[in-house]
C-alpha cells in the first residue's frame, strides 16, 4: 500500500509568529549543520537509538548528502522533512519528519526536534503542539506514531 493516496495534495505547512516550516532542502545545509552540531548530544539522546544520528564526526558534506536525500524523498512523496526556521529564515530552529510507519498499528511516524539553545524557552513544546495539530487536521493518517516520544524506539 502506498504511503499516501495518489490524489492527496501535500498541504501548506504551518507558520506561526515564532517559526515557519518549509521543506528541508540542500540550500539549508549551513543553517542545518549549525543547528545539528550545536545540539548533537541532545539529538543523539533523542534519535541515536533509532537512527544512529547525528554521528559525532558528521561533516558538512555528509549533512549536504543527508539533506539531498530528504529533498528527493519529499519530491517522490516517500517521506517528508521540514526545516523549522525563524520567520526571517536566518536561523534553523529544528526539523520535523514524517515517514511511513515501521510500528504495527500506525500509518505514519512523526519526529521533531528543536535546537538545544531554544529548548528552555519551551520552543519544542510549541513546535510539538503545532506539528501534531497540523498532521491531525491536514493529513490523511488516523494513527501517527511518535517514536522516541510517545513510543520507544
Amino acid at each position: 500500500m502506498p504511503f499516501l493516496p495518489r490524489e492527496f495534495q501535500v498541504p501548506e505547512p504551518p507558520r506561526t509568529d515564532e517559526f515557519v516550516l518549509t521543506p528541508l532542502r540542500v540550500d539549508h545545509v549551513v543553517l542545518d549543520y549549525d543547528a545539528v552540531m550545536s545540539s548533537r548530544e541532545r539529538l543523539w539522546q533523542l534519535f541515536g537509538p533509532g537512527w544512529g544520528w547525528p554521528r559525532e564526526d558528521l561533516s558538512l558534506m555528509q549533512d549536504l548528502v543527508d539533506l539531498g536525500w530528504h529533498q528527493k524523498e519529499f519530491q517522490l512523496r516517500r517521506s517528508f522533512s521540514w526545516a523549522v526556521l525563524t520567520p526571517d529564515q536566518r536561523t534553523l530552529l529544528g526539523c520535523c519528519y514524517l515517514d511511513p510507519s515501521e510500528t504495527e498499528g500506525f500509518e505514519a511516524e512523526g519526529c521533531y526536534w528543536a535546537r538545544s539553545d531554544r529548548v528552555a524557552s519551551g520552543l519544542e513544546e510549541r513546535l510539538s503542539a503545532t506539528y501534531r495539530a497540523w498532521l491531525a487536521a491536514a493529513w490523511p493518517f488516523q494513527r501517527v506514531a511518535w517514536p522516541g516520544r510517545d513510543q520507544p524506539w
